[in-house]
C-alpha cells in the first residue's frame, strides 16, 4: 500500500475472505458439457466486496479478478463498482463467472487528483457450489480416518462456523461442536471423499459449512432449539447455497419416533428456516438409520426410512443417498472397533453416494435451487 502521508487513499477489505466460495447462479446442466458452442455454461456469481477507504474523496472503486494457475473460469478485467457508502465504509457487488481460484484486486481512483491507491488483494476466492451440512455423528468428525482434499489447488473449502474463517476442507472439519476442540478426539468425515469425487465433474470450487452434532435427534433441531440457531447462522453466513445435506436418523430410531413425527419435524424446520432466510432451499436427507453396535431395531428403522421416502417426493426435498446399504461388514462400518461409524472404506463409499446424489440434483433442471 502507498504511504497515507502522501495523501493517497488506502483501501482495506473485510469481505470476501481467503478461500471463500460464493454460490453460483445461472448454471445450465444441459449446456455445461465441454464442447458446448460458446463454451460450457457454468454460471456466474455475485461477489460482495466490503471494506473502507482511509480518506474518501470524489473517487471510484475498481475491481478485477485474475485466474490462479490451472484454475477454472474466466478472469474479469478492471471494472467500475457501483458502491454504497456510509462514511468511509463501502459495500459493492461484482459479477464474476463461475470458477476459481481467483485473485481479487481492488483499487480506489481519486477523480480530482487522478491518483489511484495501491491495489488491495484477497486470494483465493471462488464462485461455485455451497452446501450446508447438518445431522449427527456420521456427518461430523466421528469416522475412522481423517481424509484430505486431493485437489492440488485446494478448491474445496470449509467455513468455520465459530471463527467465520475459511480454509481448505481437510479433516477434521471445523464444526460447532466444542468437543472437536480436543484434537485427540477428532476423527474424520465423509465430506472430503464426496467433494473429491464431485470437483472434477462440476469444474468449479466447492464450499461447505458443517453444523452437525453427534447423537442428536430431529427434536433437537426444531425451531427455538440451539441446533436450529446453528442452522440459521450457517445460512446467514454463506448467503445463497445449493442445498442442505442431512445425514441423520439414528437418534430418532432410538427414541422410537413415528414416520409422521419425523416428517412433520423436518417440514417445520424447513418452513422456519425459509421464513428466517427469506428464500426457499433444497434439502437432501440421507437414509441413515443404522447404528449396528448400539441397536438392531428394524421396525423403528423402517419408520424413519419411510418418512425419508415421503420427504424425497415432497416439494423442496430431493433424495440424498441410502447409506444404510453400507452396513453389515466390518469394512464398511467399524464394528470390530465398536465405534459404529464408518471405516476408511465406508467413508469413501458414503462419499461416493453423496457425490451421486449431488450430481443428480445438479442435473434436474437448468438451474437447480436458483436463489
Amino acid at each position: 500500500m502507498l504511504d497515507e502521508r502522501m495523501n493517497v487513499p488506502v483501501v482495506y477489505l473485510t469481505h470476501p475472505k481467503p478461500y471463500q466460495v460464493i454460490q453460483r447462479k445461472g448454471y445450465c446442466a444441459a449446456q455445461a458439457y465441454a464442447n458446448h458452442l460458446g463454451g460450457p455454461s457454468l454460471g456466474e456469481g455475485t461477489l460482495i466486496i466490503a471494506g473502507s477507504v482511509s480518506r474518501r474523496t470524489q473517487g471510484r472503486l475498481e475491481a478485477r479478478t485474475l485466474l490462479h494457475h490451472d484454475a477454472y473460469g474466466i478472469a474479469v478485467d478492471w471494472k467500475d463498482l457501483d458502491a454504497e457508502w456510509e462514511g468511509e465504509q463501502f459495500e459493492a457487488t461484482f459479477l464474476v463467472p463461475a470458477g476459481g481460484w481467483y485473485r481479487l484486486e481492488l483499487r480506489y481512483i481519486d477523480k480530482e487528483r487522478g491518483e489511484q491507491s495501491e491495489s488491495v488483494v484477497v486470494e483465493p476466492v471462488g464462485v461455485g457450489e455451497i452446501f450446508i451440512i447438518a445431522g449427527q455423528s456420521y456427518a461430523e468428525n466421528c469416522n475412522d480416518s481423517c481424509m484430505r482434499i486431493e485437489d492440488p489447488q485446494g478448491r474445496i473449502s470449509a467455513l468455520d462456523p465459530r471463527s467465520q474463517e475459511w480454509r481448505v476442507a481437510h479433516d477434521p472439519q471445523p464444526t460447532v461442536n466444542p468437543s472437536d476442540d480436543n484434537e485427540q478426539s477428532r476423527k474424520g468425515t465423509i465430506w472430503p471423499a464426496a467433494m473429491n469425487h464431485l470437483l472434477p465433474l462440476i469444474r468449479v470450487p466447492i464450499g461447505m459449512v458443517n453444523v452437525a452434532v453427534g447423537a442428536t435427534s430431529s427434536r433437537q433441531w426444531m425451531p427455538d432449539e440451539p441446533l436450529f440457531d446453528n442452522l440459521q447462522h450457517a445460512g446467514k453466513a454463506v448467503g445463497p447455497f445449493r442445498a442442505l445435506l442431512w445425514q441423520q436418523g439414528e437418534s430418532d430410531v432410538i427414541e422410537g419416533n413415528s414416520t409422521d413425527v419425523y416428517k412433520s419435524r423436518l417440514l417445520a424446520i424447513k418452513a422456519a428456516l425459509e421464513e428466517y432466510w427469506g428464500h426457499s432451499f433444497l434439502w437432501l436427507p440421507a437414509k441413515s438409520t443404522l447404528h449396528p453396535t448400539v441397536y438392531i431395531k428394524p421396525l423403528e428403522e423402517e419408520s424413519i426410512r419411510l418418512a425419508i421416502d415421503e420427504l424425497w417426493s415432497t416439494p423442496g426435498f430431493l433424495p440424498g443417498p441410502d447409506t444404510d446399504i453400507l452396513a453389515g461388514i466390518g469394512l464398511h462400518r467399524a464394528l470390530e472397533r465398536e465405534s459404529g461409524h464408518f471405516t476408511l472404506l465406508g467413508q469413501q463409499q458414503a462419499g461416493l453416494l453423496w457425490c451421486i446424489a449431488i450430481w443428480n440434483l445438479l442435473q434436474l433442471s437448468g438451474v437447480a435451487n436458483e436463489q
